[in-house]
């Protein structure tokens, strides 16, 4: 009879678990489906497109989450009351109707069935898929910091000037505006490598993962720290270039590099330049002191 029971009370959970797991899919598939459109096809907000790296990150967070499905299964099942405080608080940005609110409710929704069903335990056992979730979600941050780029437009301006003189081209560097040959461009917030910027830094966060490297504080702050030297410094070859391409009258290779699919693949190209330097980092930063000293000697 007790046997019974117990089955009996496993089936209905389950139950519950696949009907708010498919209430969850109705709710935030016109949503997801609308973030992955705007990513690809360039139809979302300037903002918005900040966040297309989630075009790779909500597929790994997924599979992530399947993959410590067992894990989860053997937690006990522990209501947190601050789960409950999320859930309302998911419902009340998902009826507002506001866009950032409603985006913000999905990562919101998840950390609270996380606490709702398993506790705490179940929250840091989803914590990383949480946080891929969380950074990929669609927000007005960009918008809200463009204001304070001007130190690093103006530092891209003076360095793309700089550049393009040592190869003999009139340039003339004026704050962010750059006149090549008489024609102007101008280092835009929104082409101050924020975007680049934050997909380095996510995709940081994902090898980190992936090779138990996240582990080492060590290697994690050498990796993020040169990641972003490494960002900062391939958009500005990339700005040098767009001001070459557009004083020299190379409209072609100019739309190709700002606009086209150039522009994808010269990031790409930058994100797997990451993965050497992640191997050689984790090899030499986790070796034992006494083979850095032999090494040293």
């Amino acid at each position: 009879m007790a046997l019974q029971q117990q089955i009996k009370n496993r089936n209905t959970t389950q139950l519950l678990s696949i009907g708010i797991f498919s209430l969850i899919v109705l709710l935030y598939a016109p949503v997801l489906l609308h973030w992955v459109d705007g990513w690809l096809n360039k139809t979302i907000s300037i903002e918005h497109e900040y966040f297309s790296h989630g075009l790779i990150g909500l597929p790994f967070a997924g599979y992530l989450s399947w993959k410590h499905r067992k894990q989860w299964q053997r937690l006990p099942n522990k209501t947190h009351p601050l789960g409950v405080a999320l859930l309302v608080i998911a419902a009340v940005f998902y009826l507002s109707g506001v866009t950032e609110w409603v985006n913000l409710s999905l990562p919101i929704i998840l950390a609270a069935l996380c606490l709702w069903f398993k506790g705490f335990p179940g929250l840091r056992l989803q914590g990383f898929s949480l946080i891929l979730v969380f950074l990929a979600t669609p927000t007005a941050l960009p918008y809200l910091i463009a204001p304070y780029t001007f130190p690093l437009q103006s530092f891209i301006a003076a360095t793309a000037g700089f550049i393009l003189n040592q190869f003999g081209m009139e340039v003339v560097v004026d704050g962010i505006n750059i006149y090549v040959g008489g024609k102007i461009v101008e280092v835009a917030p929104y082409c101050a490598g924020l975007k680049m910027l934050f997909t380095t830094i996510y995709v940081s966060l994902m090898l980190l993962y992936w090779t138990g490297a996240l582990s080492s504080r060590r290697v994690t702050v050498w990796f993020l720290s040169i990641a972003v030297i490494i960002s900062v410094i391939a958009n500005i070859i990339r700005n040098t270039l767009l001001s070459f391409f557009h004083g020299a009258g190379q409209e072609a290779a100019f739309t190709w590099l700002h606009d086209s699919w150039g522009g994808d693949l010269y990031s790409a190209l930058m994100l797997l330049s990451l993965v050497p330097l992640l191997n050689w980092l984790d090899q030499y930063l986790s070796a034992p002191p006494e083979i850095e000293l032999e090494a040293e000697g």
